[in-house]
Formats: C-alpha cells, structure tokens, sequence
C-alpha cells in the first residue's frame, strides 16, 4: 500500500483575483469555496437528468449539503450545493448547480489557462500522455506510470486510482486530468512539489460520471 504523502486537502483560498473565472462561467480548473471552510479546484462539468448540471470534485472535500461559492465575473458568487460524495474507498462528490445566471462549459484550463474543449472520458493506462490544470500550479504534463493504485489516507484507504509522473502542489486537489480532448480524471493528492518533482493521484473520472449517471458536458 502507498502512503499518500503532502495529501491535498484543506487549504488557504488564493486571492479571489487571481481565480476570477471568465465572466458568467465557471470551468475545470477554476476555484470552488466552501461553506465549511475547503477550498478545491473544479475538475469537470457534467448534465444529469433534466438537464441539470453538476461540477465533479473530490470526495473529501464535498461534504454533502456544503454550498459552493466561485469568483464569477468578479464577484463571488454562490453557485450550488454537494448532492453527493464519496471519501473514502472512493474520493469524488457532485456539486448540483444552481445558479443559472451562471455558465457551465465543458471546457477545461490548459496551457496559460486557455480552454481546452473536452468531448470525452476515457480510462487510464500506463504510458498514456496526460496533462493536469491545479489552481495552484497551473498546467503540467506528463505520462500515466500505473492504474488500480491504493493510496493511504488519515481518514481511509482509497483504492481503483491511477498515478502519474506530473507534480502538483497543495491546492491543486480536484483539477482536471485530461488526454489531449479526453477527461481521464481529477487530482485527489500528491507526493513531492513542482519545485523539486513529485508524482499525483487521480480518481478516474469514467467512475464517477456511471455512479451519478452523468454525461460531460
């Protein structure tokens, strides 16, 4: 079993200027607030049922009922509630949101945080080229070294995630994970920094959009 080490959990907000999303829109990479104190990037925007659209983010930090706030347009909005989560054994929540005034593209941050369309999800394998958006660290590339790894957390084991040789820092946790116009999944911790190299853990997104039911949008 791996010891997650430097996990990606409960961090500071940056200010809220430096995660303004573009205005009225709200993509994977931006920055979620929460009400019970975490913050956490945004990895992916999905459509349930009814054409209701829900944001994926990590397990824990998406305690059910915990409303979500985001710099839109300058201003900080609230922009929908945890309808699902789970941490451990898994690590993914849904965000049902309910702002409408607010956009939710299907887009991600990429390079210089340039939106990259994404169009589909695809499962992990070792060799895959693969590039991340943290909030914190921006963007990075790199390949996917190994799939089914079990990480260690304090609260629990969290299995069925994949390993990259990308870094990330703390803050980062939630960002996308994608495979040039494909979603592959969302950092959920990491070992190491982007000043001196480290590895990240990703949930697979594939997982999570069949246990909502959701399509990317």
């Amino acid at each position: 079993m791996l010891a997650l080490l430097g996990a990606l959990l409960t961090v500071l907000a940056p200010p809220a200027s430096a995660q303004a999303a573009a205005a009225g829109e709200l993509r994977g990479g931006d920055a979620l607030y929460g009400s019970a104190g975490y913050s956490c990037t945004l990895g992916f925007n999905a459509v349930g049922g009814g054409d209701t659209s829900y944001g994926i983010i990590p397990g824990h930090c998406a305690d059910v009922g915990t409303s979500w706030f985001a710099d839109v347009g300058g201003s900080r909005v609230n922009v929908g509630t945890t309808s699902g989560s789970s941490f451990p054994s898994n690590d993914y929540g849904v965000v049902r949101y309910s702002n409408t005034s607010v956009s939710y593209p299907g887009e991600v941050k990429g390079s210089g945080g340039a939106p990259v369309d994404i169009t589909g999800a695809v499962d992990p394998s070792p060799g895959m080229a693969l590039c991340h958006y943290g909030r914190v660290s921006g963007y990075h590339c790199g390949t996917v070294q190994a799939v089914n790894v079990t990480v260690n957390f304090p609260e629990g084991v969290v299995s069925g995630l994949f390993r990259s040789n990308i870094c990330s820092e703390p803050g980062d946790n939630g960002g996308p994970a994608f495979s040039g116009g494909n979603a592959v999944g969302i950092i959920i911790g990491s070992t190491g920094n982007c000043t001196t190299g480290g590895v990240t853990y990703y949930q697979p997104i594939k997982e999570i959009l069949a246990v909502y039911g959701l399509t990317l949008s």
